[in-house]
């Protein structure tokens, strides 16, 4: 499942980040990918730890655990902290698969990917290429949403990014541990819950949603891993 999550940071929120970001200083992507994903690799990015990768982070995933879409699609269990990049004067990242799983620095923690998530600090008009590439069972996706708005998409996907051959672009990324471990069943999870949101607004008083509700929770129950 692949999800336009829109709206996460408002449009003057995003223009603050962007202001911070084109001040502080950077360091070779290189340095959190793995050794295959490395050869791939040629962007910019706030090492982990850094201040202001931090506070980015930090208001991320308070803002992502107030979001009903991503909730709703996502069945959260672990996130990684947010990291965040740039590509820039041709900067891209070839076609590759994130690691399966992830570590913090200093935590002893380990976060599966069973979600990767790019959330755009830069609007489309302000740099050149730099598509988010996403093959999945529906083809080939090009994503390259507004700034503030997020993409979320299977962890399993190969992915790459396009090179930036004007202007730059800003983004911030991360994985998610799933309470649902298989994209298929967190599918099914998230169109279930969108359809009795929906009926609960429309026909609040109708009696099969009990009964469609205790089925979402069942299946929930069924195949959620804590």
């Amino acid at each position: 499942m692949l999800l336009h999550i829109p709206g996460l940071f408002s449009r003057e929120e995003v223009q603050r980040i962007r202001e911070a970001l084109l001040q502080t200083d950077w360091a070779d992507g290189k340095i959190t990918a793995g050794y295959q994903s490395a050869k791939a690799k040629h962007n910019l990015q706030l090492p982990e730890g850094h201040p202001l990768a931090k506070e980015i982070g930090a208001a991320m995933i308070d803002r992502l655990w107030q979001n009903p879409l991503f909730m709703s699609a996502a069945l959260p269990h672990k996130v990684f902290p947010p990291l965040v990049n740039c590509y820039t004067g041709g900067g891209s990242f070839d076609f590759h698969i994130d690691n399966a799983v992830r570590q913090p620095k200093g935590s002893p923690e380990r976060v599966r990917t069973d979600l990767s998530a790019t959330l755009f600090f830069s609007n489309p008009e302000d740099y050149d290429g730099g598509e988010l590439v996403i093959q999945d069972t529906y083809g080939v996706q090009q994503i390259k949403f507004p700034a503030g708005d997020m993409v979320l998409y299977p962890g399993t996907s190969l992915h790459k990014v396009n090179a930036v051959t004007r202007g730059a672009r800003f983004a911030s990324f991360f994985w998610t541990q799933s309470l649902v471990r298989e994209d298929s069943q967190r599918t099914l999870l998230f169109e279930m819950d969108t359809a009795i949101q929906q009926l609960t607004r429309d026909v609040p008083d109708h009696p099969a949603l009990i009964q469609l509700t205790g089925t979402y929770h069942n299946l929930l129950r069924r195949w959620v891993e804590v």
